[in-house]
């Protein structure tokens, strides 16, 4: 009989905190941001990824998004992702699609987009006039891994053209499992499925191929795996968590679903006040726990708390959001709060 190890909520969010670098800051440089964007970076809200590097990376300045060592494009369920540019073509090719109706749309759309832009780079609305086509299409070429973006937040998006990396989708696929499971693990094949936005078949397959380097596991939520390389890091002694951390609305802490939001918080009418039915507020990320929303407007951040915190933790707080690298904020950030 399988003897699967069983593991604590605790121990689950820790294990998820270190390899997020969510408790110390990693130190500047392209290989701090390349770990800090392993499963990629969501970007959907205005510097959204900016944000969450600043939350991981010492030394994050607000251009620090347009580093060499990283890349746009639209990625994981068609949104847009900061991503390090080595890895590129995992979350591009390793979604794409295993249904044929599907990949030969990608392709088709991906050849029109490559065949009118011949080298330039143009905003997906003056392609999709020029082409007769809604530019949110452009989205599904994003699979065949030749098709990258760059969008500050505030135009529409730059769309250009690049040679697909030599890799079989399927192989990629399985890179992207395992990025998936390093970040969001344990986990199971259904929820890479919907995190990365491809087929429930495609999904078992890539963990299938992973038979070996994959740990069974007993969560509070059931039968799950882990990646085998990292049994050591969730069975490590806790560190001490960060005193606060502001995330961004996407941040892959809390881009959750399911019984794992449940896991995440407890409660209900928290879950229900962080994952909102319109655009999601930043977390409130308090000595290892949500504790509360943040929203910004302009220079202003206005935060949430769901209890009554320390003096000493609102200041701490307070100190994080001074230093948030906000593109175009010449003023002094201040911080309103709502308790």
């Amino acid at each position: 009989m399988e003897t699967r190890l069983r593991l604590t909520r605790q121990q689950i969010l820790a294990f998820r905190r270190r390899v997020g670098a969510l408790d110390e800051r990693m130190p500047e440089g392209s290989e701090s941001l390349r770990r800090a964007a392993w499963a990629g970076l969501q970007d959907s809200m205005p510097r959204a990824a900016l944000l969450s590097l600043h939350a991981r990376v010492e030394g994050v300045e607000s251009s620090t998004w347009e580093d060499p060592s990283l890349a746009q494009l639209w990625g994981p369920r068609y949104s847009t992702y900061v991503v390090p540019k080595p890895d590129f073509a995992l979350f591009s090719l390793g979604r794409h699609p295993d249904n044929v109706k599907s990949r030969l749309r990608a392709e088709r759309i991906a050849a029109q987009l490559h065949a009118h832009l011949d080298g330039a780079r143009m905003t997906d609305g003056e392609v999709g006039r020029a082409l007769g086509v809604n530019p949110n299409a452009f989205r599904y070429a994003a699979t065949t891994g030749t098709v990258a973006i760059r969008w500050d937040g505030a135009r529409a998006p730059t769309v250009r053209t690049i040679a697909a990396a030599e890799i079989d989708p399927a192989h990629a696929c399985r890179g992207l499992a395992r990025r998936y499971l390093h970040i969001f693990g344990p986990t199971t094949a259904d929820g890479f499925a919907r995190w990365a936005g491809i087929s429930r078949r495609a999904a078992a397959t890539a963990f299938a191929s992973l038979e070996g380097s994959l740990l069974a596991v007993r969560t509070p939520l059931g039968d799950e795996w882990l990646l085998t390389d990292d049994e050591p890091a969730i069975r490590a002694t806790e560190t001490a968590p960060a005193p606060a951390r502001l995330l961004p609305s996407g941040d892959s802490y809390f881009l959750l679903d399911g019984g794992e939001r449940e896991l995440l918080i407890p409660r209900a009418d928290q879950r229900q006040r962080l994952w909102t039915p319109r655009v999601w507020p930043g977390a409130l990320l308090v000595e290892g726990e949500i504790r509360g929303t943040w929203r910004r407007s302009h220079h202003t951040v206005r935060i949430d708390a769901w209890t009554r915190l320390a003096r000493a933790t609102r200041d701490a707080i307070e100190a994080e959001a001074s230093v948030l690298p906000l593109p175009g904020v010449e003023r002094r950030i201040e911080v309103v709060w709502n308790t």
